[in-house]
This record gives C-alpha cells, sequence and structure tokens, in this order.
C-alpha cells in the first residue's frame, strides 16, 4: 500500500545519505517577531505480515503548524508558542473496494468541534539550542490529542553535531545517534533503548512472547540557524514469538516543511526568567511530560461478569476442556475476571454447576487481579477434605501461571502455612512454591519479601526432615525454582543421600543450563559416575554422565565415560553408548564436535567399545521445523540385566528464537520387579523397594509424581481390583501466552500489542500388569485444544484501526508400551501416535472513523493427517513380533 508520503520526498533522504562533508550546523533558533508557518503531515500504515490478500489501513492527517518565540535569553534558551491549525484526515478505502463500494481513492474526515478546538490549543516549548527542556499547556485535554502534540514537538529535538546521546520525546528517553553533514543531520533512534512509564506485562518464557523488531531515523535540513524541514520515519514489525507470518508492520511518517517565515509575529512576552514568561502567558502553567503517557482503553460492548452470572442457572453444563471452543470460553472469561468486582467473582465460584468450578478457578488465576485472587482466597477451605481437587486445580493453576505476582505466591504461602493439609495437597503446594519463586526471579522480582519467604519456608523444611519421601517432594520444588544458590544444597543430597535422594537431586541438576554446571559440579558428577567415594544407584550415575556430556563437556570426561563402559552391566553401557552416538547427529549438541575428535582414536572407535551388547537406548528426532521453531522428540529406554523396563522418559521440547522449553516431559519408573521375576538387585540399590510410578513435567513445570503400585502387595490388590480407569495427570486451561504492550509512535500515536493462548489440556495415564499373562500394558493420552488470539490497534481522536489473527487447533497425542517378560528375550513395543489435527486462522482488518466503521475477514482451515511416529528399527521389528504373537494367540 502506498501513501503521499512514500513518494515525491526521495530528494531529501538521497542528499542526506550521499553528503560527505561532517561538521556542526549552526545552534539552532527561531527569530524573535516572526511567524514561522510549517507544513505538517503524518502517515501510518497499519498492514499484515501474511500472504493473504489482505490489506491494511492507512491513513494521514495534514495541518498547518504555526512557530513563533514568545521569550528568550542570552544562554540560547526560547519559548516557543507552537500551535496547530485546521487539520485534515484522510484514509484509504481499500476495504470498501474489496466489499465493491464505489468510492473515491481516500475519505476525508472532518473532526468534531470538541476534537477540533482541543487540538487547536497551542503549547509551549521550553527550547535549549535544539533541546527540549520541557513543555507546557493549559491542563486537561484527551490523552490521545496531547500525545499529538507530543510527537509533533519531538521532532524540534535534535542537536547540531554528530555523537551519540540520551534524549527525552514522545518515545521515551532513548539512545540516540547523529550524523551531521553540512546542513544537515540524520538521527538514529534506538528504540530498544528507551525506558518510559511501565505498562503492560509479558510471559515468564519469552518463547510465549512478542518479537518486536523497530527502526527510526529522521532526517534535518537546516539553513542557517533555522529548521527547513525534517523527515522521521518508523518501522515495527511485530510478531507472536513461534509465529512471525501472523505477525503485523506498521509505518509511521511524519514530515514539517516551512512554508513562510516573513509574517511578523506577535511580540516576546517580558520575563527575566522562563517562569516569569510562563506566568505572563497562563494562568497556571502546567507542565506536561514530553514522553507520551500508556493508557488502557476502556472496552464499552465487551461482555461483563455481572451479566453473565444473571443466565448462569439457565446455561447447559458441557465442557470438555480439550475442545478449542472451551479455550475460546477461557480466553472470554479471563477478560471479564479481569474487570469483575471480588463479590461477582465470588459468586461465580459458589453458584457455578460443579463441573464448572475447575474451569472458573483456571480463568480466575489466569487472570491476575486482585478481586479474582481475594475471591480465591475467600473461597478456597484448605482445611476441607472436600475440598481437595478444587485445592490441586488451584495450586496446578497457580504453576503454570505465565506471568504470576508477588500476591499470587503470598496466598498460596498463606494457604499451606499452619493448617493441617491432606497430604497430597502439601505436597503439591510445595512443588508450586518452587515454581512460582523460579518465574518471579525469571521477573527479576527475586528481592520480594514473598520470594525470599517461599524459599525459606522449603530450604527450612528441607534441613528439618529426614524421611526420603518429603526430601524428595523438596527436591522437586528446588527443580521448579531453579535458582543458582540451591546448586550446592542440590550437590549435597546428590552426593549424600539415599538412591532414589540422590537420584531425584541429579535429576534437579540436569535441568539448569550450562552457565551454571560450573567446575565444582562437573567434580561431583565425575564422584557419583565413577563411584569414588561410594556406590551410587544406576539412575543417579547415568544422570551424572548425562549431565558431563551436555554441558560443554571435556574430551577428557567423554573418553573416560566410554572407558567405563566396560565395566558397567550391559544395559547401562548400551544407554551411555546409545547417548553418545546419538550426540554425533545433532549439530547444536555440545558433545559433538569433541566426540568426532576422540572418534578418530583407533583404540576408542571399534566394536570393543561401540557395540551394543543390550536393549537400551537414546535417541532424539525433530518432529517439525519452521521459520521460528523446531520441535524435537527424545526417547530414553532403560533396561534390567533380565529384559525388564527399569525407567523411559519421553520428550517434547521447542526451540525458537534461541529460547528452549521442555513442552513435555513423562518418566516412567518401575524399580525392585526384579525381586518378582526371581532376579538379583542391583549394585546400589537394594534398599529400594517394588514400587512403579510416573513423573511429568509440562511447559517447565515438575508436577506431583504419581505412584502407579507401592509393595507387593499394592501390586496384587491393584492387579486384582483394577477398573481399568485412567489416571488422571493433568486436566485444566492453561494460560501459556499473556502479553500487552504499548508502542508509542514518533507521530504520537499509540499503538496497542496484546496477544493471549491458552490450551485446555486432558492428560491422562494408565498402567495394567497382569502377572499371571506376564504382560504389563501402558497408556499415556494428551489431548489439546490450543487457541491463540494476536491483536495490534492503533487509535487516534479521530481514527481507529486493528488487525487481529486468530489460531486453533485441536491435537491428540498416544504414547503406548505393551511388555511382555514370559519369554527370553523380554518383547517390549512403543508406539506413539498423532491423530489427525484440524487447525483454523482467522485474519481480520477493522477501521473506524467518526461514523464509519468497517470489518473485513478471511480465513483459512485445513486438517493434517495422522502419523505413527517411528521410533527405532529395533522397537519395530519387537512391535512386529508381540503383535504376531498375539495374533496367533
Amino acid at each position: 500500500m502506498s501513501s503521499p508520503a512514500s513518494s515525491g520526498h526521495f530528494w531529501l533522504i538521497f542528499f542526506f545519505l550521499t553528503s560527505s562533508a561532517k561538521g556542526n550546523l549552526d545552534t539552532p533558533s527561531f527569530q524573535p517577531g516572526i511567524l514561522y508557518q510549517y507544513r505538517y503531515s503524518l502517515d501510518v500504515q497499519l498492514d499484515y505480515v501474511s500472504k493473504l490478500s489482505l490489506r491494511g489501513s492507512w491513513m494521514r492527517a495534514e495541518t498547518l503548524v504555526q512557530v513563533h518565540v514568545l521569550w528568550r535569553n542570552h544562554a540560547g534558551e526560547q519559548l516557543l508558542q507552537i500551535q496547530i491549525q485546521d487539520l485534515k484526515v484522510h484514509h484509504d478505502s481499500e476495504h470498501e473496494k474489496s466489499q465493491n463500494i464505489n468510492r473515491d481513492a481516500s475519505t476525508e474526515v472532518v473532526l468534531g468541534r470538541e476534537d477540533t478546538a482541543e487540538l487547536q490549543l497551542p503549547v509551549f516549548l521550553h527550547w535549549n539550542n535544539g533541546k527540549a527542556e520541557g513543555i507546557y499547556g493549559h491542563g486537561g485535554g484527551k490523552p490521545l490529542t496531547l500525545d499529538l502534540k507530543r510527537g509533533l514537538l519531538s521532532l524540534f529535538q535534535f542537536q547540531p553535531h554528530s555523537g551519540t546521546a540520551t534524549e527525552e520525546d514522545v518515545s521515551g528517553s532513548c539512545q540516540v545517534t547523529y550524523v551531521v553533514s553540512r546542513d544537515s543531520a540524520v538521527k538514529t533512534k534506538d528504540l530498544h533503548s528507551c525506558t518510559r512509564p511501565k505498562f503492560g506485562f509479558t510471559s515468564v518464557n519469552k518463547i510465549f512472547g512478542v518479537l518486536w523488531q523497530p527502526t527510526s531515523k529522521s532526517f534535518y535540513s537546516v539553513q542557517g540557524s533555522l529548521i527547513q524541514s525534517v523527515l522521521s520515519e518508523e518501522s515495527h514489525m511485530v510478531s507472536p514469538t513461534l509465529k512471525s507470518s501472523i505477525g503485523t508492520k506498521i509505518i509511521s511518517r511524519q514530515q514539517l516543511e516551512l512554508v513562510s517565515s516573513s509574517m511578523p509575529g506577535p511580540p516576546e512576552t517580558p520575563g527575566q526568567s522562563l517562569q516569569e514568561a510562563l506566568a505572563g502567558i497562563l494562568e497556571k502553567a502546567q507542565p506536561i511530560s514530553i514522553i507520551s503517557q500508556p493508557f488502557k482503553k476502556i472496552c464499552m460492548q465487551c461482555p461483563s461478569l455481572k451479566t453473565y452470572l444473571k443466565t448462569l442457572g439457565k446455561r447447559r453444563v458441557k465442557m470438555d476442556v480439550s475442545k478449542v471452543s472451551t479455550t475460546w470460553q477461557f480466553h472470554r472469561f479471563i477478560q471479564m475476571l479481569r474487570d469483575a468486582k471480588k463479590r461477582d467473582v465470588l459468586q461465580l465460584l459458589k453458584k457455578a454447576p460443579e463441573k464448572m468450578v475447575p474451569f472458573f478457578i483456571d480463568a480466575a488465576v489466569a487472570a491476575q487481579s486482585t478481586a479474582s485472587l481475594a475471591a480465591l482466597s475467600e473461597f478456597l477451605d484448605f482445611s476441607n477434605k472436600g475440598q481437595v481437587p478444587l485445592l490441586e486445580q488451584f495450586l496446578y493453576a497457580a504453576a503454570f501461571s505465565p506471568r504470576p505476582s508477588k500476591e499470587l505466591l503470598r496466598l498460596v504461602l498463606d494457604k499451606l502455612n499452619g493448617k493441617k493439609l491432606d497430604p497430597a495437597i502439601w505436597e503439591t503446594g510445595i512443588i508450586v512454591i518452587g515454581s512460582l519463586v523460579g518465574k518471579l526471579c525469571r521477573m527479576k522480582l527475586c528481592g520480594l519479601q514473598e520470594v525470599g519467604l517461599g524459599m525459606e519456608t522449603v530450604l527450612r523444611r528441607l534441613r528439618d526432615t529426614q524421611e526420603n519421601s518429603e526430601i524428595i517432594i523438596y527436591l522437586l520444588s528446588l527443580q521448579n525454582a531453579l535458582l543458582p544458590e540451591t546448586i550446592p544444597t542440590l550437590l549435597h543430597y546428590a552426593e549424600e543421600g539415599s538412591a532414589v535422594v540422590s537420584s531425584t537431586a541429579v535429576s534437579a541438576l540436569q535441568r539448569f543450563s550450562s552457565q551454571y554446571i560450573t567446575g565444582e559440579v562437573k567434580k561431583a558428577m565425575r564422584r557419583i559416575f565413577h563411584q569414588k567415594s561410594r556406590n551410587y544407584g544406576k539412575m543417579s550415575r547415568l544422570a551424572a554422565a548425562e549431565i558431563l556430556l551436555d554441558n560443554e563437556p571435556l574430551p577428557m570426561d567423554i573418553t573416560n565415560i566410554l572407558l567405563a563402559t566396560r565395566e558397567l552391566e550391559a544395559e547401562m553401557s548400551t544407554f551411555l553408548i546409545s547417548k553418545i552416538q546419538n550426540s554425533l547427529h545433532f549439530h547444536h549438541h555440545p558433545a559433538m564436535k569433541a566426540m568426532k575428535e576422540i572418534l578418530k582414536d583407533p583404540q576408542i572407535n571399534n566394536y570393543n567399545y561401540l557395540s551394543k551388547a543390550g536393549s537400551s537406548s537414546s535417541f532424539s528426532q525433530p518432529l517439525a521445523a519452521t521459520d521460528d521453531m523446531l520441535s524435537t522428540f527424545n526417547l530414553e529406554l532403560l533396561f534390567t540385566e533380565g529384559g525388564l523396563l527399569r525407567k523411559s522418559v519421553s520428550g517434547f521440547k521447542l526451540l525458537s528464537h534461541g529460547q528452549e522449553l521442555q513442552a513435555a516431559q513423562v518418566s516412567i519408573e518401575a524399580q525392585g520387579m526384579e525381586s518378582v521375576l526371581g532376579e538379583s538387585p542391583t549394585e546400589g540399590e537394594e534398599e529400594q523397594e517394588l514400587v512403579a510410578g510416573m513423573s511429568a513435567i509440562f511447559f517447565d513445570v515438575q508436577l506431583q509424581p504419581i505412584v502407579f503400585f507401592q509393595g507387593y502387595t499394592d501390586l496384587m490388590a491393584k492387579a486384582l481390583l483394577s477398573s481399568g480407569e485412567p489416571t488422571s495427570v493433568v486436566k485444566g486451561t492453561i494460560l501459556l501466552m499473556d502479553h500487552e504492550q504499548t508502542i508509542p509512535l514518533q507521530s504520537g500515536l499509540q499503538t496497542v500489542v496484546k496477544l493471549q493462548g491458552a490450551l485446555g489440556l486432558d492428560i491422562s495415564a494408565n498402567i495394567d500388569v497382569n502377572l499371571w499373562e506376564q504382560e504389563s500394558r501402558t497408556s499415556i493420552k494428551t489431548r489439546g485444544g490450543l487457541a491463540i488470539d494476536f491483536t495490534a490497534e492503533i487509535a487516534a481522536p479521530f481514527f481507529l484501526a486493528s488487525v487481529k489473527s486468530q489460531i486453533e487447533a485441536e491435537a491428540s497425542i498416544n504414547f503406548d508400551t505393551a511388555v511382555r517378560f514370559s519369554g527370553n528375550p523380554v518383547l517390549m513395543c512403543l508406539q506413539l501416535r498423532e491423530e489427525q489435527l484440524p487447525y483454523r486462522e482467522i485474519f481480520t482488518v477493522s477501521k473506524s472513523s467518526m461514523n464509519q466503521s468497517i470489518t473485513v475477514r478471511k480465513g483459512r482451515r485445513g486438517t493434517i493427517a495422522g502419523r505413527e511416529l517411528p521410533l527405532h528399527r529395533a522397537n519395530s521389528e519387537m512391535c512386529k513380533l508381540l503383535f504376531t504373537e498375539a495374533k496367533e494367540e
């Protein structure tokens, strides 16, 4: 889309860019007694960054601006009166054309009397050798109108010599760089450096945030000491981090050209000082910040919670959290709850049908408003055992919060303090504290009193307990927090704890990024893997080896691990060799380069070291790749020497623009099964009893582990009385993306960018052990409905334009394991299936000016076919064998 400002002025830019004579400009000033007239225009363009043929909106405003000197002193300070004359506004009619409405190429908008009068009120600029020292006005007025004047005044801010400086203008306090040549200057503004009043919020994990790529340049032409013309251009590319193809591009241009400087102006105002001069002009001079002030637009037509409550009892209750329709409802309720009063939120929680209450708890936590948290505090009773499912819903909603507040952490701490709690709620609460503390620290709020109290609570209780089960919960809380200062504590339990405690502590250390895996940590991992001081369980040793391999490994460590595989049990050896060889297939893996060098040595790269004697394996493979994202799937399988599955870990990771997210990781572990089948326990694991369970991480949050059975008696009871019903792991709606940002344009217009994305998630797991048939089956089913809403809106007193992108999809993934351990070797089959994935994208352009309002929508939908992911050849062969035997029987 072209506009008048994009043509006819290239000569000006060309002159600035080709001029090579460096120097200083004359000190800028205006002469008293002269009325200067400038022609001023601003253009703004809001477009989609999309392959769809959907145009955005363009608007142009034009006016004459009068400037004259009211006061000056010998130091070069001046007080300028700047006044806008009649304003004309034009906007494009692309939308009318798309709807076959025959109109001119642009439509002129006539402002109302009130807006016109407000725009024509003069403002007074304290100008000191080109620097805007302050602005003054009559006070009052609409924020958007005042911002237009700020945008105009910001054009008068420049310095007459080359260099870098910090300036305040409509964008904020920003770093600017000047290149001055002859009678011109080019100013480049670093918009990322700008500081301004805080407004908005964003998700802790930057993967769920927004990419903002701004540029800003201003070209000044000066003759003598007089500004002849200014051309300011800026652009902003804004998009969700995970999908830049649905972003928006905002282009803003301002142009100021001197028309005349021959008319006589009003006389100077007497006064020895600026304040005396202002007192003679204004009854009460109101200082005005030149930095635009963010403001929140009030939605007059949005649905309210009060209105919804009137029909609550008449609504039919039918809600599946994994359906995208439910996720869109979640979006709407968050907006309602953010504007609701406490009594209305409390009434919603008390009067809602029982099946709907968990959904409303998720929405109230996601809303993060003072009223919603206060209502939750009153509604939830942590001493009431009847509320246990709701309490667990609340705690997990808090853990998954994309931007938790200190008030949310305080609420959790208060509810867990000094009450006789259900053990499951206590364990979940402790784990959730770690998640909240970690996120607040990543938001640079580690100094909050609530954060200190939360961490002190976990560490104090950890020191005071000797129970393995409790120690594990506290270590999982530290794993969620991922605070570097807790690494010494984790190292202590990794080296000194029991087998299961040590394994948990080392697994927590695995979650830290490489910058925190110091030499001290690596020394401890070497002691554990090589068993320097005592014997360790195989899970601890393998996790320690993985830390050494995954964090800038030394060639010495890789060599020693490879040499140690000759002394290890066959399955441990096979697992480590598989993991090392798998690293060779990923260019980003930190061990790849060192590993290639080591394998040049024939004493190591030979059958004796690298042959695989067992069935254990570790491999990763990419699932999908776009310009913005890479998703990978990894699977690790560790077997006992008798062929039983000891542990399986399956996980999905997202990598985007240098950020990494553990979207999901599910670990199923069975220990002590050897004794049931007559095998001898592994050295270092004598104390472990018969137990099987599952541990899960979703969106970087460690959940409370689930125990399928514990002890032989429990196993027999559940094998006999099993109902076949799956165990719910996570069921609820999670707010993943929550971003709101105001971008002040140089012209004074404001762009508001909003991103909200939610996921309805239903994950269940089931394990079925048949001792008589000597078979076991494990099934993990994940269903989800994703809804993402991205909006960019530009607002002015005479113009409102927005672009909106909405994406929705429903997915289902099944991970099944079948094991038959009646024969030799044990047969095991893994299946990872993706059901077909329907998706839809909707793009909307809206524009309104005065009494006109136009909306255009386009969209597309499709279905991605389901597939069964190939894991590895050995698994495929075993599946064929297992299913063939089952068919024959």
